[in-house]
């Protein structure tokens, strides 16, 4: 009997500058994902999303395309992340993707596991917060979604950019998680073990909450190599991609 396995990945940050992703995720979606449980995608899946109505746009309608034939095959779950938090229904409705919120609470194999994109745990970048404090605002979003798709695309690059260019005059501390935030949310949702991406720093952590181990795993960007995390009863592991 194969072995029983959720699938995890986040940080594609799929574009057409980068077609060899694109593809690795297509190939990943016909090849790796049908075989497991369930496959969560724990955000940044696009480089940006400016609404769903930008599924007539070719990337996202071929991406929409290989998440729809995974999906018939095994059930996919999105979390929105900094990049792409305006996906919503129509989305979910063209892929079969069933969307979820962050945090939310996992049963992997009789474990209870917290799942986060892993922005909110970066407090130390105040700037950052107070950022998607106004992205995440309802009339921020009503108000940029009633411009013209063209000019959202517009906004979506000139934001990527402004975001580069500030990550190049902070501290790479401030970026990654605050070990206080992370020890809260084991703390709030009573669990053990966390899966998150976002930070880009790939690894297994241990915390001490309250006398506890605690265990928490960042998942790789698609950058380089890329790769997953695969959840079993016999524990959790990364993978590489081939």
């Amino acid at each position: 009997m194969p072995l029983r396995r959720t699938l995890f990945i986040s940080d594609l940050h799929l574009d057409d500058s980068r077609p060899a992703v694109v593809e690795g995720f297509e190939r990943f979606l016909s090849t790796t994902a049908p075989s497991a449980d369930a496959l969560y995608i724990l955000g940044d899946l696009f480089e940006y999303w400016v609404g769903d109505d930008g599924l007539e746009l070719p990337l996202p309608a071929r991406a929409a395309e290989a998440l729809f034939n995974a999906a018939v095959r095994v059930p996919v779950f999105f979390m929105h992340g900094n990049r792409d938090f305006l996906v919503a229904e129509r989305f979910s409705r063209a892929t079969g993707v069933k969307l979820l919120q962050d945090p939310t609470l996992a049963d992997l194999y009789g474990k209870r596991v917290l799942l986060m994109h892993g922005d909110t745990l970066c407090t130390d970048d105040v700037a950052y917060q107070k950022f998607r404090a106004q992205v995440r605002d309802p009339a921020w979003q009503a108000a940029t979604l009633a411009q013209p798709l063209p000019a959202r695309v517009a906004m979506a690059r000139q934001l990527r950019e402004t975001s580069d260019a500030a990550k190049q005059g902070k501290e790479m501390g401030i970026m990654d998680v605050a070990p206080a935030a992370v020890e809260e949310a084991f703390r709030a949702h009573g669990c053990d073990t966390m899966i998150h991406g976002h930070t880009h720093r790939p690894g297994r952590h241990e915390h001490l909450v309250d006398g506890r181990i605690c265990v928490r795993y960042v998942l790789p960007d698609w950058y380089g190599r890329g790769g997953y995390l695969e959840a079993s009863a016999e524990g959790i592991r990364a993978v590489g991609l081939d």
